[in-house]
């Protein structure tokens, strides 16, 4: 009799875990028919699914700056403790034993366990995380793929192009045909709820102009190699359909957000740009910058315009399981003004310091690794910009992070003690885990039928 009743609670037991997995599996593999049938013609097409609809108009300028006002946003102390949630739910579910792939990274667990993440691309809009959780990019939109590499004419862009692409009033989800080098003449000016989705080919956007964010909202980047950028300019340049002006001479920085709001980048590699790797200016806010590889650059990433630009108050932005690898200099990030959570981020390289700012930003850095160089004067994670003295009071802590080979972090103001307090009820991933989290940094190999 004991031998009975222990089978039937073993055969229940494994009845109840089939049924619960497919339920899982179920939920996140879900997508339309509308969806699967766009992302089969997307990747089997030989050209791209739209053409240019020329009889929209759109205002850059007020669009943009109407929805970044009202689409900012939280009380980023909120945020900051959702985002530590999402890491805490991820790991619980790694537990339960039905993710096998699962690193507790919950922007990769999200959707890079699924082998047909080829026919669900528009999933990787529901993985954000932090301030710019709510990016869509193109998810309500069609599919647009870019068969030709070049960028001959910056005003009437050839369809089949990048620029063609996210110039169109629409919401598009932008995918490649096949690897490309892609060499622009001039800014590649995107307009609103536009994905640039790279994953299964290896496209490079290298060695002439890069991408600009410039008063539109909704944009998600992913999976591209951004280097080489020079700056360009003094020439015409379209920004949609039904627009084009002069455009003066830009800096030369990989990705330039200015004005810009609800943006998530993540999984691109990027190095050696004239300016910044990514600049974010101008009351550009709800941003996530995620799972990106950064190297061999001087001044990484710019949050903030100007100490004397207070409207950068309102700048939102997460910074997390970033690796900042070899050959960087400083910024990583340099903030002004805003809130701003560094967070799981693997920081091996610096020459004079990792993350600085000016104009009292706030500055929580949670669970990050810093490894600090051999150099005895450049030890300090930290370093404060001040022309007026007070940093005392400025709001930055370390929570939780490690400090290897001599590496510190100068705590200064109430973010030294319990102000945090509503930001840290769910702790980051520890810091001893970081190099897990973020060994898929950068622009990932993905493959049709396999895991990236």
């Amino acid at each position: 009799m004991p031998v009975s009743i222990t089978f039937f609670v073993f055969c229940s037991f494994i009845a109840f875990s089939m049924v619960f997995a497919n339920a899982v599996t179920s939920t996140c593999l879900i997508s339309s028919e509308q969806e699967k049938q766009a992302a089969s013609q997307s990747l089997l097409g030989t050209s791209t699914i739209i053409a240019a609809d020329r009889s929209s108009s759109n205002d850059d300028d007020d669009i943009g700056i109407e929805r970044n006002d009202n689409g900012s946003v939280d009380d980023p102390e909120m945020v900051a403790s959702m985002v530590d949630m999402s890491i805490r739910n991820s790991t619980e579910r790694r537990k339960l034993g039905f993710f096998s792939c699962g690193t507790g990274n919950p922007i990769d667990d999200c959707w890079r366990c699924d082998l047909s993440w080829q026919r669900h691309r528009k999933r990787l809009a529901e993985c954000a995380i932090g301030f710019g959780r709510n990016a869509i990019g193109g998810r309500d939109g069609r599919y647009y793929v870019v068969t030709d590499p070049s960028d001959d004419d910056a005003v009437n862009p050839k369809p089949g192009t990048l620029r063609h692409a996210v110039i169109q009033d629409k919401p598009l989800w932008i995918v490649f045909k096949r690897d490309m080098v892609i060499t622009l003449k001039q800014e590649l000016i995107m307009n609103s709820f536009k994905t640039i989705d790279a994953r299964g080919v290896n496209v490079h956007i290298a060695n002439g102009a890069c991408i600009t964010i410039q008063y539109v909202t909704n944009i998600i980047i992913h999976g591209l190699h951004i280097h080489d950028c020079k700056p360009t300019g003094n020439a015409m340049v379209r920004s949609s359909p039904s627009h084009y002006g002069w455009r003066t001479m830009a800096d030369g920085d990989g990705i330039s957000l200015f004005g810009a709001s609800h943006v998530w980048i993540d999984h691109n590699t990027l190095s050696s740009c004239a300016d910044g790797l990514i600049d974010a200016i101008m009351g550009s806010t709800a941003i996530t910058i995620s799972n990106n590889l950064f190297t061999n650059h001087n001044e990484v990433m710019l949050l903030g315009h100007s100490d004397s630009y207070t409207r950068d108050q309102v700048m939102q932005v997460t910074v997390a399981y970033n690796h900042f690898g070899e050959g960087l200099v400083q910024r990583m990030p340099r903030c002004r003004h805003g809130y701003f959570h560094v967070v799981n981020n693997d920081y091996t390289h610096w020459e004079m310091y990792a993350i600085g700012g000016s104009a009292n930003p706030t500055i929580n850095s949670q669970g990050n690794r810093f490894v600090a160089p051999s150099n005895p004067e450049a030890k300090e994670v930290t370093k404060r910009v001040v022309t007026d003295g007070g940093w005392m009071s400025w709001n930055w802590r370390s929570d939780g992070d490690l400090m290897l080979n001599g590496a510190y972090f100068r705590p200064s103001g109430a973010g030294a003690g319990a102000s945090y307090a509503k930001a840290s009820s769910l702790s980051a991933q520890p810091s001893s885990v970081v190099p897990t989290l973020t060994s898929g940094a950068g622009a990932l190999v993905c493959r049709r039928g396999k895991q990236c």
